[in-house]
């Protein structure tokens, strides 16, 4: 088989032109996070889920809030782990990591969501990147070939839920972006065009129908399941349809910057750095947004600080690509800045949890400002994403 493409925390080509360009502004080097710090945390963590499960955050009560393998959020464990074990070299991490990921070997078969790429690349995707285990691909392979079939050629995208909120037909939610990279991968793998195809419309038809003029992002685009028409635009978890959801608005920032790296394709590159140009204009001084940047009890709303960490990790990527990089690493080094001093846990704090203060929804008045496990795991890509890029 061929090897596997390199994930993203591996240098791009563009990278010496964006260091170049950085050292010739003056940009400073950000110092990289205590990782004797983050791995006590951790360590907790570890100690207060006593292997029940996969961590997802804390309940009302303060208590850790463990979920199954199916849950959407149950690769980020071991993902956190296998980026652990790649900033510290310790053998424990990899053995602690692995464990998590084979308890997912099952998932590989789930044609139930949309989240195949959050749970299997995540955590299998990164094992075989960091061990180079050949065991690993067949269940990346099964794990793309299952979310292929959420796939509607008329509609150009994966159905992203089953379920209807009674009023939809064929839900697609720009979180699906994230799924993406799964299915590049699996392609340049196997051979087969198929997974690079559906990511492709999937990209294109995202790109044309979910984003509004000034480039925030609806949540929710509702297709007829017929004709392929859009019948809807909608939010689940932002504050109302035309609002722009905080974590959303990240999603679709990284979103397109991964698939520029996997594609070349130049519209998505355009995409992300309009994108960019609309979040970092509304940023709040501290540059951790609120839970929806309209969301109308502002400055007296949650922070959602997993928007701020997915924003981060994909600035850092974006600023490998772009004539922009110095400006896009600087406010990626300012957010990380703001997490670290302000929003990262104190020791023995939320049950491990490296950050707290996140937001799930808010609407449904879950998880909210709470540690999310998503939030741990692109906050610590982001610090070996810029760890990479000052080396």
């Amino acid at each position: 088989m061929k090897p596997m493409k390199s994930l993203p925390l591996l240098l791009f080509p563009a990278l010496l032109l964006a260091l170049s360009c950085s050292s010739q502004r003056g940009e400073r080097t950000r110092e990289a996070p205590d990782p004797d710090r983050l791995a006590a945390q951790l360590d907790v963590l570890e100690t207060e889920l006593q292997a029940a499960g996969f961590p997802r955050s804390l309940t009302a009560e303060g208590e850790l809030h463990a979920v199954p393998a199916g849950d959407w959020t149950s690769g980020f464990y071991a993902g956190t782990l296998w980026y652990m074990y790649e900033y510290t070299g310790d053998e424990k991490w990899k053995e602690r990591a692995l464990r998590y990921t084979l308890d997912l070997e099952e998932e590989q078969y789930n044609t139930g969501d949309h989240d195949m790429g959050f749970r299997m690349y995540c955590s299998y995707g990164n094992a075989l990147r960091l061990t180079g285990e050949e065991a690993h691909i067949p269940v990346l392979l099964q794990s793309a070939r299952s979310l292929i079939t959420r796939y509607d050629s008329t509609v150009g995208c994966i159905r992203s839920w089953d379920f209807t909120r009674g009023t939809w037909q064929y839900p697609v939610i720009i979180d699906n972006m994230m799924n993406l990279e799964l299915l590049f991968w699996a392609s340049e793998q196997s051979g087969d065009p198929r997974f690079r195809d559906i990511a492709l419309h999937h990209a294109r038809t995202t790109l044309a129908n979910h984003f509004r003029p000034d480039y925030s992002s609806v949540h929710v685009v509702d297709y007829d399941s017929l004709t392929g028409a859009v019948r809807q635009k909608n939010t689940h978890q932002g504050y109302a349809d035309g609002s722009a959801w905080a974590r959303g608005q990240s999603w679709g920032l990284y979103g397109y910057t991964m698939a520029y790296r996997c594609t070349g394709e130049e519209a998505f590159l355009v995409q992300a750095e309009h994108i960019a140009g609309y979040l970092l204009g509304r940023l709040p001084e501290d540059e951790v947004p609120y839970w929806d940047y309209d969301a109308p009890g502002i400055p007296d709303e949650p922070r959602d600080v997993s928007a701020a960490a997915i924003l981060a990790s994909a600035l850092y990527e974006l600023s490998t690509f772009s004539e922009n990089g110095p400006t896009y690493l600087r406010r990626a080094d300012g957010i990380m800045e703001s997490l670290e001093r302000t929003y990262a846990s104190a020791p023995g704090e939320n049950r491990g949890f490296l950050l707290g203060h996140s937001v799930g929804s808010k609407p449904e008045n879950g998880e909210v400002d709470m540690p999310i496990v998503y939030a741990d795991y692109y906050y610590l890509e982001a610090i070996l994403r810029r760890k990479n890029l000052s080396e």
